[in-house]
């Protein structure tokens, strides 16, 4: 069938009449030449395309032949979807939860693929910029470090310290019992120095810079930086993250070293307070209790902390939408699973360093 004329709302009872004219042959395989439509506004292309799903629900094809580019563009938004599909069955409280463990598992699996391959590209832009040290953006990293390391102190300092005269006052009350209050310089010079201070630490990063780098990467997504990063033939990669991974990765340590100093000062405090200890029985204690590789132990593992924070923050900002609603969920689960990670880090490197005696 050839079509032709206009095609416009002006000419409703016109394009019903021509459309009913199209199905009244029953199920067929049309092919309609548009070539000689001179207008076509949004009713006639609903027309048509309501015509086709009649001609197909019948059992008939139709196809539209010497289409102009712009009338397959308006036919094309107003195509008729068919009918929705059916929801799914319910299932009992056993399958569902069942469902839900795999689809969860399923996406955890998908989640570390792309984390892999978010790391890699990130040592590969590493590498570029190894290469090309020009393009290393040093004022980038050093103000990245001011914000987390710098900025970030007194917070890290104040949370540590009351940390540490809580673990300290509550040792305290526990070993008096059997007249050893002096030994809880051993328990908090080694569960600060190994385990509680790096983890502490990493915990109050991922909340204060992971949510931080999220947010600003999102917000980059949300007005279009980032596209347009890229239209300048730029690296998002070597502008956006290599810096923050790198300053985070410079922070941790420090902020790790600074927290365990604070976190014993809080610990002393206390031991002096409740258990009579004074501050040379203190220092003694502590010099005869830890070694230099318990502070090794909680700093090696700062910056495998600050890596996976970076890695997480910066995957979850690049994954936001254009709604508000989508950056206040990428920072909450960037959050969420920067502390999850870290818990799992920490618990991987204690069973290494008790395998190795170290």
């Amino acid at each position: 069938m050839r079509l032709g004329g206009r095609w416009t709302a002006d000419q409703a009872p016109a394009v019903e009449a021509a459309a009913a004219r199209i199905v009244t042959g029953g199920p067929a395989r049309l092919v309609i030449d548009l070539g000689d439509v001179e207008r076509l506004d949004t009713l006639g292309a609903w027309v048509l395309e309501r015509t086709r799903a009649e001609v197909e629900a019948a059992g008939g094809s139709l196809a539209y032949l010497r289409a102009r580019p712009e009338h397959r563009t308006l036919l094309g938004e107003v195509v008729i979807r068919g009918e929705p599909p059916a929801p799914p069955r319910r299932l009992g409280f056993a399958l569902g939860f069942l469902d839900g463990l795999g689809r969860q598992v399923a996406r955890g699996g998908q989640e570390f693929a792309t984390g892999v391959a978010f790391l890699g590209a990130v040592v590969a832009a590493c590498g570029r910029v190894a290469l090309r040290p020009r393009s290393f953006r040093g004022t980038a990293v050093v103000n990245q470090v001011q914000q987390m390391a710098l900025n970030g102190a007194p917070i890290i300092i104040l949370i540590s310290f009351l940390v540490g005269g809580i673990v300290a006052q509550q040792g305290i009350f526990q070993l008096q019992r059997f007249g050893a209050q002096t030994f809880v310089v051993n328990l908090i010079g080694l569960l600060i120095l190994r385990e509680l201070g790096v983890l502490l630490t990493a915990i109050m990063v991922a909340g204060r810079s992971g949510s931080a780098i999220t947010a600003e990467i999102g917000s980059m997504r949300m007005r279009e930086e980032v596209d347009a990063l890229r239209v300048m033939g730029l690296d998002a990669t070597e502008i956006l993250i290599v810096p923050r991974i790198l300053a985070l990765m410079i922070s941790l340590p420090m902020l790790t070293l600074i927290g365990d100093l604070a976190a014993l000062a809080g610990g002393g405090l206390t031991a002096m307070v409740y258990g009579g200890l004074t501050v040379d029985q203190f220092l003694a204690r502590l010099q005869a209790a830890v070694g230099v590789h318990h502070v090794t132990v909680g700093l090696i593992k700062a910056p495998f902390m600050a890596l996976t924070i970076g890695l997480i923050a910066t995957i979850e900002g690049f994954a936001v939408e254009g709604s508000a609603e989508s950056l206040g969920r990428r920072v909450t689960a960037s959050v969420v699973k920067s502390i999850f990670m870290v818990i799992v880090l920490d618990g991987l490197f204690a069973v290494f360093f008790a395998a190795i005696d170290f």
